[in-house]
């Protein structure tokens, strides 16, 4: 039976870059070792990070001026490195969801923190719209992606000071204006690579302007001044990361990638509102495309358990909601293809016939 992916992370990737991750994890480029243990210094392996730095630059239109770092430690450590490395006297937070909850609290530990506005009272079911961000602010956090609640900033927000953005899960669906950024930061593990890997996009000028001493592996400028390699980075992730690049570009570009989510997205949000059986979480202006988040009818709540069986045994993989929402979450990253999203339609109005 084929398996629709629907994982919010780790999560569904092109079965190409797969294909050919496996083949060089048995020889990497006609070595006769794998990618598994080889040098990451080794002068086969440089290109790699090359090329994947390059395609990051090339398909987000990166300006002069910003270096593409990769990274471990996941958006969880980049809580801390960034107020670490941009937190002088006070920082705006813009509380969306769970994730940014955790990158604010981390801030916390270096300055005055200001959260502008939040969600919280409303589940995080919306993303809030009327706030100020102070101008004397060091910079302004958002989350541009809520996995848990479905919601999204499907635009680059005007801020009067420079934004930090943890792009996770919605990164290189959508075109990005990264001059309005002094950093973008994100698992990679929803919309590019394999868990283990963390992308960094980072203003250099932005940097070494604080004034409290840094580790050498929290700062910033060690890995610009290193190329990522101050350490042993994650080389399997980078070269997945590298071939799905490769697969966007292919494809047509963030362009393409958008294109696509908005159709995806449309599709399964119609059958949503359609179907008496399901209710959609977020209010429909903040409907997430990478995370499609949905409930069952009250009065149809207690079929959520035979829903959940009833999908699974026709090949759904990973449509149960998180625990803090409840329900279901199908998340429909790049690499999900559209005969997936209408397996799942099928399959809720299948469920809508019987009951």
């Amino acid at each position: 039976m084929k398996k629709h992916n629907f994982n919010a992370g780790p999560s569904i990737l092109p079965r190409e870059v797969i294909e050919d991750t496996a083949k060089a994890i048995l020889d990497f480029n006609g070595s006769g070792l794998s990618l598994m243990e080889i040098s990451h210094r080794a002068k086969d392996f440089q290109p790699v990070v090359d090329e994947a730095v390059a395609l990051f630059k090339e398909l987000l239109n990166i300006p002069e001026g910003y270096s593409v770092l990769f990274l471990g430690g996941g958006a969880s450590m980049e809580f801390c490195m960034v107020p670490f490395n941009f937190l002088e006297k006070k920082a705006a937070y813009l509380n969306t969801g769970v994730w940014a909850k955790k990158a604010m609290k981390e801030a916390k530990g270096f300055g005055e923190v200001v959260e502008v506005a939040s969600s919280a009272e409303a589940t995080y079911t919306y993303i809030p719209k009327d706030y100020t961000v102070p101008g004397d602010a060091d910079y302004f956090h958002i989350t541009t992606n809520n996995t848990i609640y479905g919601t999204e900033l499907k635009s680059d927000l005007d801020s009067p000071v420079p934004m930090v953005a943890d792009m996770s899960s919605d990164i290189f669906s959508r075109p990005i204006d990264v001059s309005k950024y002094i950093c973008i930061y994100g698992g990679a593990q929803k919309n590019l690579a394999p868990a283990g890997l963390t992308f960094v996009i980072v203003k250099n000028d932005a940097v070494g302007k604080v004034s409290r001493y840094i580790p050498s592996m929290l700062n910033y400028q060690t890995h610009i001044d290193n190329g990522s390699m101050f350490n042993t980075p994650p080389v399997v992730p980078i070269y997945a990361a590298l071939l799905n690049l490769r697969w966007i570009k292919a494809q047509g570009g963030v362009e393409e990638m958008q294109r696509r989510a908005i159709e995806k997205a449309d599709m399964l949000y119609a059958e949503i509102d359609r179907n008496k059986l399901f209710v959609g979480t977020a209010v429909k202006e903040d409907r997430s495309r990478m995370n499609i988040c949905f409930v069952m009818a009250p009065e149809y709540k207690d079929l959520e358990t035979d829903f959940m069986k009833f999908a699974t045994e026709r090949g759904m993989v990973g449509i149960k909601g998180h625990r803090s929402v409840g329900g279901f979450r199908a998340s429909c990253y790049n690499a999900m293809p559209k005969e997936s999203v209408q397996a799942l339609i099928d399959c809720m109005q299948e469920f809508e016939k019987l009951h």
